[in-house]
């Protein structure tokens, strides 16, 4: 199933007013740590799987990579990506992750952002994403964290004054299908194990170089209140992999 949420005028509108989607990179609890784990971006080609509003894209050019390729599905998505860049070394691409076809070799970095839960199989993009890449090459991507993942009602579990008790697992070892709700609006997401995602990325042939788990900084813990649950469950997953240098 490729899915095309973000097209749906509702969805859309609901995500273009969360803060990731107003404030950019600085408005993603996540971001601190993805950008710790970025490498040397200058001079490299980038590819960015789920580019969205091309933020990670920008954001490798300012860091003077050579050339970036923006891929997502989403239409309207792309839309707010073209409106914010006036970069010729910047292209995007609409087309569903699964269906990216590139040259073997052909990129030194690929990122990818909160994408990989709406596809199905995550081996399939590993072994892409390794031909894709030159030796030495590093894909760095964060995921909803399999804790979030679990269940279809990934939600709290709430006393009856709506306090907030326990982020309730269950059925962590069923990988699959999860019919969930995000921004109102029914979602289909994929639910995968930790050692899925690092298995597939070895199956793949990539070295795995690091594993987060990441909290909110100290800023959004301040700014917002409500940021202070995010400590109390892994609400996010990022790994950083490489491909072997002695690689074919």
């Amino acid at each position: 199933m490729k899915q095309n949420k973000y097209d749906d005028p509702n969805f859309f509108s609901s995500y273009k007013q969360m803060a990731r989607s107003t404030k950019g990179l600085e408005g993603a609890g996540e971001w601190h740590v993805l950008k710790a784990l970025m490498p040397e971006l200058r001079n490299k080609i980038v590819l960015d799987l789920g580019c969205g509003f091309g933020w990670h894209c920008l954001f490798a050019r300012e860091q003077h990579a050579s050339s970036v390729i923006g891929v997502d599905i989403s239409e309207k998505m792309l839309q707010q990506a073209r409106e914010k860049t006036d970069d010729p070394a910047i292209s995007y691409v609409q087309m569903p992750i699964e269906d990216i076809e590139f040259s073997n070799s052909q990129f030194d970095v690929v990122i990818s952002s909160l994408a990989f839960h709406y596809i199905e199989s995550f081996e399939v993009i590993c072994k892409k994403v390794h031909d894709y890449l030159k030796p030495g090459g590093s894909f760095i991507f964060s995921v909803e964290h399999p804790i979030f993942t679990s269940r279809n009602e990934q939600d709290w579990h709430v006393d009856n004054q709506g306090n907030r008790l326990h982020w309730p697992v269950d059925h962590y070892q069923s990988e699959g299908l999860r019919e969930t709700s995000f921004l109102g609006e029914d979602v289909t997401k994929y639910h995968r194990t930790i050692s899925t995602y690092m298995n597939d990325l070895i199956g793949a042939g990539f070295v795995i170089k690091a594993v987060k788990e990441p909290m909110p900084s100290d800023e959004l813990l301040n700014s917002d209140p409500l940021m202070q649950d995010e400590n109390r469950r892994p609400m996010f997953l990022i790994i950083s992999a490489e491909k072997e240098s002695s690689s074919n």
